[in-house]
């Protein structure tokens, strides 16, 4: 090329129009649900986008993949801006085998109080007793009727947590006025019995119709104890967290509201700050955990992204979702670490999020 016949402004541009044609665009982490892929309803069509394109570390996928094995996990998807990056089935399981949500299932409550509240049927400020009657706690009536639906979804009924699954009126005993005092209790199912009650239907026919079959879920709720507990194939719990990740829609349709939304995924009390309706919430300067009335200091999984929220399952049943990455990551499995149970969050969740790091270059 002979210099002299353009001027230095022109080739300082065509100096960087070179430079930027020789490397790829890194991917946009501004969430952004407009351009956000939805898998189709009543297919097992699923697009997906390597590790590669995303400019990923994809020599870190097999040690995350071998961690996940060694943990006794059986599903596992990750999900960048709706497509598939990562999907593996281990120790036995395949993809159409279904698995216990456990707890991390507390979130389908929500999100369909979310839509009911949305159809009029209920406000999550009504009295438990306006849509139950009253006498469905052994608290004293004027301590029955401070507890609202809310108080429900936050965790913050007031009602003994420490007397088992069994939420008939004997086991719901008065401890403290509603709201002023977080304890993870199973009273939380008594959602369900209110939703069932506005709609006037069974909860499982409300929320088929409401959210499973609007989102292409499968699965189905299955009576254990006291608890209904949901069960399905990780693709389905995918799904979920699709929908929740794109502001309550599943491509043009507002399945729940997005105001909703932005209440239940975050702080929903002044005790427990890392806890939404149902969600856990990380980013927080501290939080509450099952059966011990203590404070703990610092976020709740400190190596992951601050604005990542939860669902969070017995025996490490996992749904974290980050807008701020695109991602919906779904881990289902047996107990990761078998010497130490849990009821939600453990060791196990920083561990995976080292080796997810690893991956996603953080």
């Amino acid at each position: 090329m002979n210099t002299k016949l353009f001027p230095l402004p022109l080739l300082f541009f065509l100096f960087l129009l070179n430079c930027a044609s020789d490397d790829p665009t890194p991917p946009d982490d501004t969430p952004d649900s407009a351009h956000t892929y939805f898998p189709p309803i009543g297919s097992d069509t699923w697009e997906t986008i390597t590790a590669t394109e995303l400019g990923w570390n994809e020599n870190q996928i097999q040690p995350l993949l071998d961690f996940l094995e060694e943990k006794h996990s059986k599903g596992f998807i990750m999900l960048y801006d709706g497509k598939i990056v990562v999907e593996a089935y281990l120790n036995g399981h395949f993809a159409t085998m279904p698995w216990y949500w456990a707890s991390a299932g507390k979130t389908l409550t929500s999100t369909v109080s979310g839509i009911a509240q949305a159809e009029g049927l209920l406000d999550i400020n009504d009295k438990v007793s306006d849509h139950l009657g009253t006498g469905w706690t052994s608290a004293p009536l004027e301590k029955e009727n401070l507890i609202n639906c809310k108080h429900l979804l936050s965790m913050s009924s007031g009602l003994n947590d420490a007397l088992g699954d069994d939420v008939s009126p004997p086991n719901l005993q008065y401890v403290s006025d509603a709201g002023t005092r977080w304890a993870y209790h199973n009273v939380y199912v008594k959602m369900q019995d209110v939703v069932a009650a506005a709609s006037n239907q069974s909860w499982t026919d409300y929320f088929n119709a409401k959210l499973k079959n609007r989102i292409g879920m499968g699965g189905t709720w299955i009576s254990q104890n006291a608890l209904r507990v949901y069960w399905s194939n990780t693709r389905s719990m995918a799904r979920f967290g699709l929908m929740v990740y794109a502001k309550g829609k599943w491509e043009n349709t507002q399945i729940v509201p997005e105001a909703f939304l932005n209440e239940a995924t975050n702080t929903s009390q002044n005790i427990n700050l890392a806890y939404g309706y149902l969600w856990w919430i990380n980013g927080k300067p501290s939080y509450h955990l099952p059966m011990v009335q203590f404070e703990f200091q610092g976020e709740l999984i400190p190596n992951a992204p601050a604005d990542m929220y939860a669902a969070l399952g017995k025996n490490d049943q996992k749904l974290y979702i980050v807008p701020s990455k695109k991602l919906v990551i779904v881990r289902m499995g047996e107990v990761a670490n078998p010497e130490n149970p849990t009821f939600g969050l453990s060791g196990f969740d920083e561990a995976l999020w080292d080796k997810i790091n690893a991956v996603i270059g953080l």
